[in-house]
């Protein structure tokens, strides 16, 4: 597995109790969980970058 892959998962899983949070009408909440999304937008475009150059690295 990628470093990469393992800081999704965990910023994933961390937002976990943010989301709950959030769906209660917590605003601050509300206002992590996007940055959290944003932070898991840009580490599953890293990872696509990574499985693109094994991809082409095999070819």
């Amino acid at each position: 597995m990628t470093q990469n892959y393992e800081n999704l998962v965990a910023t994933v899983n961390a937002a976990r109790e943010d989301v709950e949070k959030a769906v209660a009408h917590n605003k601050a909440a509300c206002a992590r969980v996007r940055k959290s999304m944003q932070d898991v937008k840009n580490l599953a475009q890293e990872i696509r970058k990574e499985m693109l150059e094994l991809r082409d690295a095999g070819a």
